[in-house]
Order: structure tokens, then sequence, then C-alpha cells
């Protein structure tokens, strides 16, 4: 709403928006601090809140239905008005379901394998033309693959026009997308030079980012004589990588064969596979490495500013610049939008950084170390210029006060949409949240017997508080009916197998049908998280629940259907569905304090509000 630029790690940035539309037509300007919920089962809680998993639900629910309407008219009116319709929307659904999180995948897959299945048989038809069935196939591609990839991209797109404000994720992202933000590094680096040139003054910034965005940094500290382990340094001057913007971050790029640390008239650019020498603007000395072991590295190089102590160990302070996304080989070295690295050129070491954090003669700052055998492209041997300027001052005061001072050089260097596109996809694949253990984490083990549940809310100075907390009976009956339904297409399967036909085969097909969608739902958003490395939460089952729950009328249609032989079993066995329905009544009402936070509670009713206590005490009871 102050379309500020954010990124998490829930994925693409549709279902944001569709709560942000929300509000917005609400009247909501984004001003309002959501620091208290106020007075006023599952499902129902996480539908209340501004949580993305209600949003999902929704678009995976109307991307099945919406199939299956098609599927209806594929039978009776193909190629007519309906039949388009439908089949257009399931693409819809299935693109908005992807552009929520990412585990929209899974029923998309669902709905494109059916698609699949259903594609195979139309090729089997003799009773269409070769042309009614390429353009049967030909539709289907439009409308489920075509479609979705548009909007997809389509999201994006008005993401970015939306958040075009710079904001506290900008970061995370690389120089060059930054620039295109306003504020931030765009007002920084508003007028730099766009070609780095010998005696250009500027700030090296590590393409990898991780474990935080980090700079090139050396200070006047040198590395200990004596490391903790025993070893030795070359108690050369600290070279390091610092998390924040520090004068000590820039560096002047000189020519080897001449002693000028300025720029000359006109500018001689740097070009890939030139040789440089790295000067650090505040201490003038030079990026070296050695064969010295690296302090926390030690089968890689310590990299250090060379310190002349009068003893046989010469400086080696020679770099052979590498631009990684060159287009030729006499590509121009060019602020931001250049990835480049630094070859030792006596020892071939690459300039990297480890990621390991010094001890606290290092002040905590990231390792740099001359990586020996550095093999194809990583990130974390990959640099970029961030800040740049043309110096001009030869002397070092007057050098110094340029550092602190802003260049002024007009150019610019707008990103394309499909270049911001691919980052910010690649950031939020790579993005990971913390793998530390949550208090209220689970696995999904645990979604299945309920045995967890999150604590959303608690108000502060009463006991209300909304939990997100499963009605049992739902929970129990969904389990009993993918059960079931398993059980009876493996009787009849092995019935059909012996040539015996219990159900007419429009029956089956419905069966079948079913089963591929709702069995087949709850299996896809359900079993990948026992294969993912990241911390689960019991919302992440809601959209496997959701599928149980459609499963679950299907069975008990079926019973009544064909496994209840007479009406007073159909009788008995619609009683016993009304009694089901009533008892997950009576459960959702009980539950009500936790859902809706409106009732003060005490310890002892707060326990007897979790479903295994209070299975026991119904034991009790009765």
């Amino acid at each position: 709403m102050k379309q500020i630029f954010f990124l998490d790690d829930s994925g693409p940035p549709f279902g944001h928006m569709v709560l942000a539309l929300g509000g917005y037509l609400g009247g909501f300007d984004g001003n309002f601090l959501w620091n208290r919920i106020g007075a006023e089962n599952a499902l129902i809680t996480q539908s209340r809140l501004m949580l993305l998993e209600s949003v999902l639900i929704f678009f995976n629910l109307l991307a099945v239905l919406s199939y299956l309407k098609f599927f209806n008219c594929q039978k009776h009116s193909p190629f007519s008005l309906s039949w388009w319709f439908w089949l257009t929307l399931t693409g819809v659904a299935c693109s908005c379901a992807v552009g929520i999180k990412y585990m929209g995948v899974f029923t998309y897959v669902l709905v494109l394998g059916v698609a699949a299945v259903h594609a195979w048989h139309l090729l089997g038809d003799q009773t269409l033309s070769n042309v009614c069935v390429f353009c049967h196939l030909l539709a289907r591609a439009v409308a489920l693959l075509v479609i979705p990839v548009v909007l997809y991209l389509l999201f994006f797109y008005v993401h970015l026009i939306l958040v075009f404000r710079s904001g506290p994720h900008d970061q995370i992202m690389s120089s060059a997308f930054q620039a295109s933000l306003e504020g931030g590094l765009a007002r920084i680096t508003q007028g730099q030079p766009l070609e780095v040139a010998f005696g250009s003054q500027v700030t090296l910034r590590n393409v990898f980012g991780k474990p935080v965005p980090c700079w090139l940094h050396s200070h006047q500290d040198t590395y200990p004589m004596i490391y903790e382990n025993g070893r030795g340094s070359s108690h050369q001057q600290q070279v390091t990588c610092y998390p924040f913007k520090d004068v000590n971050n820039w560096w002047i790029v000189k020519d080897p064969r001449r002693h000028q640390l300025v720029v000359s008239s006109p500018p001689r650019p740097v070009r890939h596979g030139d040789m440089v020498q790295l000067v650090h603007g505040m201490t003038t000395r030079s990026l070296n490495t050695h064969d010295v072991a690296a302090p926390l590295s030690p089968h890689s190089q310590e990299v250090s500013c060379y310190i002349d102590y009068n003893i046989s160990m010469p400086a080696q302070n020679l770099w052979r610049l590498e631009i990684v996304n060159r287009g030729s080989d006499t590509d121009v070295w060019k602020t931001i939008l250049s990835e480049v690295r630094f070859v030792h050129v006596n020892t071939s070491a690459v300039l990297k950084l480890s990621g390991a954090h010094l001890p606290d003669w290092g002040y905590r700052q990231l390792e740099i170390v001359g990586e020996k055998l550095s093999r194809g492209y990583h990130g974390s041997t990959v640099w970029n210029v961030e800040e740049h300027r043309y110096g001009a001052s030869q002397e070092q005061r007057e050098r110094e006060r340029e550092l602190h001072s802003p260049a002024q050089v007009d150019v610019s260097r707008n990103l394309s949409f499909m270049a911001r596109f691919s980052e910010l996809q690649w950031r939020m694949l790579a993005l990971r949240s913390d793998d530390s253990e949550h208090k209220y984490s689970s696995s999904p083990l645990e979604w299945v017997t309920l045995d967890t549940n999150i604590a959303y809310w608690l108000h502060p100075r009463t006991s209300a508080q909304i939990h997100l907390l499963g009605n049992i009976v739902i929970w129990v009956s969904g389990s009993l009916a993918l059960a079931i339904y398993a059980l009876l297409s493996l009787w009849y399967l092995l019935r059909r197998r012996r040539n015996v036909h219990d159900l007419p085969q429009d029956a089956w097909l419905r069966w079948v049908l079913a089963g591929a969608l709702c069995a087949g739902g709850w299996a896809v958003n359900y079993l990948p998280f026992f294969l993912m490395e990241k911390t689960l939460f019991l919302y992440h089952y809601l959209p496997a629940l959701t599928f149980q729950i459609l499963l679950l009328p299907v069975v008990l249609q079926h019973i009544s259907d064909h496994l209840c032989r007479s009406q007073l079993q159909r009788s008995i066995f619609s009683a016993l569905v009304v009694a089901w329905y009533s008892s997950a009544c009576h459960v959702s009402n009980t539950l009500r304090p936790l859902t809706y936070g409106d009732k003060s509670l005490s310890p002892h009713e707060l326990k007897a509000l979790r479903w295994k206590d209070s299975w026991d005490i119904l034991i009790r009871k009765h």
C-alpha cells in the first residue's frame, strides 16, 4: 500500500496484491500499525486473518471446479462458449494459485496430470478427425500452459510497477536492481559514471550476498601474528567483507604501469582481461595475496593490503579482471551492470568471500580469501561496482575528502522488466527463512493427528487469544474418508480384474475421477512436505485438508447409493451422517473462543480446549 519494495519466502506477489486490493477497496491507506486485533477451526481462523492460505485454497478449488465444468462441457458441447470459458478459467485459476504461493504448483500439476490423461484418451478416439484432435490439444496447450505463463509474468509486471520505492529488503537484491528503485541506492548512485576507468574510485559488492550482503573492505588493523590455533599469519593489513556502507569500502582502480591515482582526460576505460591494482582509498595500500593460509580457511590464501616490512615477502598485487557477463572479450567494465572476478596474476587464485565470520580481532566481519581451485561460476567469487566516481585528486587529503562526497555525472541504467523479473524470481526461489526450530513448528505427521496448533494472538491484558486449532471431527473424518476410498478402490480393482463389475461404467468413471482430483489433490499437497528442509507449520496442511473434505461427501454419497442395499440401511446411514454433522458443529462451537478471540480463558479452560485434553475430559464424564 505504501509502494515499498519487499521480498519474502512465501513466493510470488499475487496473493499480497489481492489482500492489498481488499484493503484499498475498504479505505485502508497503509498507515494502520496492525498491533491490535480487537475484541470482536483451522480454516475459519486462517480466513479471518490477513494470511495467504485462504486465497490459495480459493484458487485451488476454483481450478478443480472449472476443470470439472469443462470436462462436462466436453461431453456435450465441445468448443462452445461455455467450453472455452471453463477451460480458460481453469488456466487462470491455476496461474493465480501459483502466483500466490509456490505451493499452488502442486494443484496445478494435479490439473495438468488429469488433463493429460483425458487428452491421451482423445488421441485414441477414432470418431474424431485429425484436425479436430489437433484443435483440442492446441486449445488445452494455450489455456493450461500459455495463459498461466503470461498471467504469471503479468503478476510480476504489476507488482514491480506498484512497489517502485526502496525499502528494507533492497539489500537482498543486486546493485542493478536496487538502482532501479526510487530512493535508496538509486538516490546514492544517481549521476555515477557508467564506465570504470583507471583511476576510478569504486565500492565492490559481492554478488552472492550470503550470509549477508557485504562490500570489500579494509582498515588499519593487521592480522594477528599468531592465530588461536597456533598458525602464523603475514601480519599484513586486514581485508574483509563488511555488511555496511563505510568510507573504508572505497578502492581505487590503478593502472600497474602508472603511478597516478586519478582518472586521465579522456578517461581510459578498464576492459575484460586488463591487469589492475586495487588500492585501498583510505590507507593507499594495495590488495594483495600470497602463499599464506587464510585465517579461517587454511586451504585458501590470505588476502591482505600489502605493508612493506622490508623482509623477504615482496608485494603480489596484480589482478586480472574477468567480466563474467561480458558480451565479448573487449567489453568495458561497467558500474553496477558488470559482474567481475579478480584473478591473482602470480598464483591464479580468485578473490572470494568465504562467508566465515572472523574473530573479535577482525570485528566479526566476513573473511575474504584467495581461492586457488575455483572452477566455474559462483557468486561468492563475483563482484560488481556499486558506487563509483572519477577520482581527480592525487594528494591523499584531497582524495579522502573526495571519497566522502557524491558523484555528479549523469547516466541511465534502467533494467528491463525481464531482467528484474528473472532476478526477483531467482531470489524468491533461493530465499530461505530461518531454519531454526520454532515454538509452533511441526512435522507433516503431526498435521494428520492434529497434535499441533499455532497461537496467533494473545490479548495483552486478558487471556483472550486466537489459535489455529483444527476441528477433530472434521480432521478424523477426512482421514477416514481417504482410507475408505483407498480400500474400496483396491477392492473394486481386484474384483474388476476377475471381471466382476460392482459399479456401472459411468459410476466407476465418476469414482475414479473424484479420487484423482480429491485423493490426488490431498497427496500432491501433502506428501512433498516430507522432502522439504524448511520450518513447517500446521497451516501448510490446509490446502491438502480441503481436498480431504471434498472427498468426504463423495465417499458418503457412494456408500448411500451403492453399498446401502435397502431403504432402512439408507435411513440409518442418513441418521449417522446427521449425527456426525451435529458433532462437528458442536466441536466448532466449543472452539469458538480460540477461533474468534472474544472470551477470556483461564488456564484450565484453555487446556480443556485442546482436543486431546478435551477427549480425556469427555471420556471421564461419560
